[in-house]
């Protein structure tokens, strides 16, 4: 058995497909406020335990995004570099197969780490309905993760805590790290509104610029270079980033990038978590002492499944934006008014819990505690 707790697990599901080669795991770990929602990723070295730590994850981040969604969470064990494109779309049509059972009653796939809209077509396709997953093409009803959705849920989540504080956000100095789909849309939105980036990094390193670095000259540079770092400013090693004086600090690629080793470095008022797990939470504890103010992964980076529930209400691209910028202002600030001693991790579970087990209570699972 894998239950944790009265929350979860509910189920586990291991599969194999003799043809493909596929191995693949499905975890749903709680379904009180909806279907569990969570992507798929394929890695060589996925396990059914961190999956099931993943499903968990999603179950509060649903929760405390206010939708109508359980959290879940599938793997596929494979390293996509060593696969054509055929094995891959054989990889993943045969994962839809052996988890059609529950297919979208208990679960709704989503994109993931190494899986991209592309994949939710065939995965929908296989399956014969898109209600299958969310992160679809535009081309066959979906509202890819592309639109940027994430990011600006994460400009909003730092522009709320900001202005919870007693500032604004005009004229204050920003460092993101990754700049992908998260952290260029992230610079883009707090560019119109008056913040200043003064710091970028990607795989090559960091880009630093006091005078700060314009959302145009940074997409200049990665397009014609390959890299954010051929933007004007000074070159820095990758790591440096964390360190700057900046007000606002957004990890939003790797997990654990500030760790006990540098944390007494970080000089930012605000790390707004556009990453899943960019410190562990003792070490988030120690900057909350400081004084920053942290707002969680499952708060701050919560845009793309917000943007996973508007594709299932088959909303346009605008009513998503609206969407997501309601539901992210209203729950920031919600997590904000609920923290004691800077500890806006727990404020956001306790709300979370809170909302999951209202849902258990209501469907006769649970009795009131």
């Amino acid at each position: 058995m894998k239950r944790e707790d009265e929350f979860g697990f509910e189920r586990v599901i291991e599969v194999y497909d003799q043809r493909t080669g596929m191995e693949g795991v499905c975890v749903i770990h709680n379904t009180a406020r909806g279907p569990g929602k969570g992507g798929i990723r394929m890695v060589p070295d996925v396990s059914t335990s961190e999956v099931m730590g993943l499903a968990r994850a999603m179950t509060w981040k649903n929760a405390m995004a206010d939708l109508p969604f359980g959290g879940a969470k599938s793997g596929i064990k494979a390293d996509p570099r060593k696969l054509t494109p055929a094995q891959k779309e054989g990889m993943m049509r045969a994962f839809a197969r052996k988890v059609k059972e529950v297919i979208p009653t208990h679960y709704i796939a989503g994109p993931d780490m190494n899986t991209t809209e592309k994949e939710m077509a065939q995965f929908a396709d296989e399956l014969g309905t898109p209600m299958a997953c969310t992160g679809k093409p535009a081309s066959v009803g979906g509202l890819p993760h592309e639109l940027g959705s994430t990011g600006f849920g994460v400009a909003h989540a730092a522009k709320v805590a900001v202005e919870f504080s007693g500032k604004q956000l005009n004229g204050m100095s920003v460092a993101i790290e990754g700049y992908g789909n998260v952290g260029t849309f992230t610079h883009q939105f707090l560019e119109q509104w008056g913040a200043k980036v003064v710091a970028l990094s990607d795989s090559k390193g960091t880009i630093h610029n006091k005078d700060g670095i314009k959302y145009d000259d940074a997409m200049k540079a990665k397009s014609q270079h390959g890299t954010v770092t051929a933007a004007k400013g000074e070159k820095l090693d990758g790591a440096k980033l964390f360190e700057l004086p900046v007000d606002i600090l957004i990890p939003g690629a790797r997990p654990d990038v500030i760790h006990a080793g540098n944390v007494q470095n970080v000089k930012a008022k605000y790390f707004v978590e556009a990453a899943n797990l960019p410190a562990k939470y003792d070490v988030e504890k120690v900057m909350m002492k400081k004084g920053i103010w942290v707002i969680p992964d499952f708060v701050a980076n919560a845009g793309g499944v917000i943007s996973s529930y508007c594709e299932t209400r088959e909303m346009s691209a605008d009513a998503m934006f609206k969407v997501v910028e309601g539901k992210l202002k209203h729950n920031t600030k919600m997590m904000l008014e609920r923290t004691k001693e800077h500890d806006t991790r727990a404020a956001a579970l306790e709300i979370a819990k809170e909302r999951v087990m209202d849902a258990m209570v209501m469907r006769g699972w649970q009795t009131k505690q």
